[in-house]
């Protein structure tokens, strides 16, 4: 299948360098000449319009990190009433970034994801990122990014996920500065068999290796037995000094509700810190010296076998525990001053039984927006889902971007040259019908007002034709001296005045300039020559107003056709792409096909409204021919009443 795409790729980006040169070609052979009189205009009309959507194009185009980066995607962490309230700032975090089939095409990558990277809205700040779990089998990953710093409570934050580099991309994790200075362990548990180490770098890795617990809450879990634990020995990165700040998270399932049970704990001489799960019930106790253990009330009891976020915060003389993001419980206590190996787990009665997974240690107090993000974005729900929103692939921004997006988007960038060719043909074409009908539709307006203008004077002089030989031209020109210089302007925009004006040239040629003699008459023949000089202006007039229609009755029978050549040869080229690639898949040929159909809807879309326009344009042209021959019948009736016996 990657096969068969890339040869419909490879045709599609040769093709590419002629499309300029065919939209160049198209324009001089575009038949304005035959437009007469506004073929100029046309022309000019065309090419200002080319030229403002190139500029509108370019204006609307967007940046791009790197351009051997073939495509991206839009990830905005929500924060806003839309997205999750986090009820206060998240401070700096680190951020899951799950995914499979559903929002992800890893077929688009390199197999070992080296290819990601994971950009800020700026596109130009790259954000540290590593990889937790990479799985081409089951199409499944889990990737830690670095928040960017316009992360914020009550806003929604942009980054862009960057892939599909199949060349020198050299991978680009950084796990140590995925995480910020006050992060002073991460636990993954993902080693499977060996020891687990810290993901931040920081070096406070496990003593000895837990049993793996697969499909856990995020990739690879820590499985815990009774009497089994796993020691972190201490370093400097996890001292604990009297009254200090720390922030203790981990995601925990127990399997059956057990008395007392311990899942992380730390002890030094009279001193320690317990978090376990009695009975089903999360609880926080602290011992420092002689004075007697603190513990938590006991709150809701949680389920077996389901996954829940626990965390524990220790600042001002207080410690916090929360459950899923939210506070569970609190005791009056201050830190112990601790520097012993931390414990998960026990080897005694009290071990905790069921799996933990992504455990962590900050040296600071989190925040509890810094709680509530980390339990809502790491959980997979649907409330993850609204904080953390994937967006659809973006191909690189091109003069045509905002064109795209997506379903039109997939089917623009599989669109063929041959394609494109049909398109810009039927684009042309459109361009000229759309100016034919609305110039044409202006004419025939501007000529029914003056006609109207016309007729009005003429029902007047029709009463005394004698200003057609009173001797003096003008007065037969200005209607028996009824308009004025300016009003002879617009009168002249009449088709009824020329062809008035043909009839009354022809009447006093037949009746010489002589005014005084009134006895002349009319014959027959005199009359059918009148009635055939004032039709055959008429004639003229018919071919003023049919000019430039043949373009409709192009765009009516010719786009179609245009677009079935575009769709049958976009689908004969996909075909045979697939055919020279070896495969038949669904998704090889989907885009190619839909691309070759996007011909006959160009097709369609020049000949529906040119059919519209052609139609509703002969009707006005029917009428003003008909009030054209109306006004010839009537002036040679007239004119026989008066200059013949």
């Amino acid at each position: 299948m990657r096969s068969a795409r890339n040869a419909l790729a490879l045709h599609r980006d040769s093709s590419a360098r002629s499309l300029s040169a065919t939209f160049n070609v198209s324009l001089d052979f575009m038949p304005t000449a035959a437009i007469s009189p506004q073929s100029s205009s046309l022309k000019r009309l065309i090419i200002g319009v080319c030229v403002l959507a190139f500029t509108a194009a370019l204006a609307h185009a967007e940046s791009w990190w790197n351009a051997e980066w073939t495509a991206r995607k839009k990830i905005t962490l929500d924060t806003t009433s839309a997205g999750v309230d986090l009820g206060g700032e998240p401070g700096t975090a680190a951020f899951l970034v799950r995914l499979h089939d559903g929002n992800f095409q890893f077929l688009a990558v390199k197999e070992d994801g080296s290819d990601l990277r994971f950009v800020a809205a700026d596109d130009k700040t790259v954000l540290p990122h590593h990889i937790e779990k990479w799985d081409t089998l089951l199409n499944e990953a889990y990737v830690w990014v670095k928040a960017p710093a316009d992360f914020k409570a009550g806003a929604a934050a942009t980054v862009w996920l960057y892939h599909s580099n199949h060349g020198n991309a050299p991978k680009a994790e950084d796990a140590k500065a995925t995480y910020d200075a006050d992060t002073a362990l991460v636990f993954h548990f993902s080693e499977r068999g060996s020891a687990p180490n810290d993901a931040t770098g920081g070096g406070t890795n496990a003593g000895n290796a837990g049993a793996a617990a697969e499909g856990a809450m995020i990739g690879g879990g820590l499985r815990l037995l009774p009497k089994t634990m796993v020691s972190v020995p201490p370093t400097a990165q996890v001292i604990w000094g009297e009254g200090g700040t720390m922030t203790w998270m981990s995601w925990v399932r127990f399997t059956a509700p057990k008395a007392g049970a311990i899942v992380f704990s730390r002890a030094e001489n009279d001193k320690s810190l317990t978090v376990g799960i009695d009975s089903g019930v999360p609880f926080l106790e602290v011992k420092n010296g002689a004075e007697a253990a603190q513990r938590t009330q006991p709150g809701e009891a949680l389920v077996p076998n389901a996954w829940r976020h626990i965390a524990v915060v220790a600042s001002a003389g207080t410690m916090t525990l929360y459950l899923d993001g939210k506070t569970y419980g609190a005791v009056n206590a201050a830190l112990p001053s601790l520097n012993s190996a931390l414990q998960i787990g026990s080897d005694t009665d009290k071990g905790f039984e069921g799996e933990l997974d992504e455990m962590s240690l900050h040296k600071n107090a989190r925040s509890a927006g810094f709680i509530k993000f980390a339990a809502t974005n790491q959980g997979g729900s649907e409330a993850a889902g609204k904080l953390l929103v994937f967006g659809m692939d973006e191909a690189p921004q091109g003069m045509f971007s905002w064109l795209e997006g997506g379903h039109f988007g997939i089917i623009i960038k599989n669109l063929t040259f041959d394609g494109w060719v049909v398109i810009i043909l039927c684009a042309v074409l459109s361009l000229i019908s759309w100016f034919v009908m609305i110039g044409k539709n202006s004419y025939i307006s501007s000529l029914r007002k003056n006609n109207d203008r016309f007729m009005e004077q003429w029902h007047h002089l029709a009463a005394d034709l004698t200003a057609l030989d009173s001797g003096d031209d003008d007065n037969a020109k200005t209607l028996g001296g009824r308009v004025d210089t300016k009003g002879l302007r617009k009168l002249r925009k009449s088709s009824i005045y020329r062809i008035y004006h043909a009839g009354v040239a022809e009447i006093r040629h037949r009746l010489g300039k002589d005014a005084s003699d009134s006895g002349k008459v009319l014959s027959s023949r005199t009359m059918q020559a009148i009635r055939a000089t004032m039709e055959g202006t008429l004639i003229r007039e018919k071919q003023k107003l049919d000019s430039s229609i043949v373009f409709l009755t192009l765009s009516i029978s010719g786009g179609p056709f245009l677009g079935l050549l575009g769709t049958v040869v976009g689908v004969m080229i996909t075909f045979a792409a697939v055919a020279a690639a070896g495969e038949v898949n669904v998704n090889a040929i989907a885009p190619g096909i839909a691309a070759a159909l996007l011909a006959t809807v160009a097709g369609l879309a020049v000949a529906i409204p040119a059919l519209f326009g052609y139609n509703y344009l002969l009707s006005r042209i029917k009428e003003v021919m008909a009030d054209m021959q109306v006004f010839i019948d009537e002036f040679v009736t007239k004119v026989a009443e008066v200059y013949r016996d």
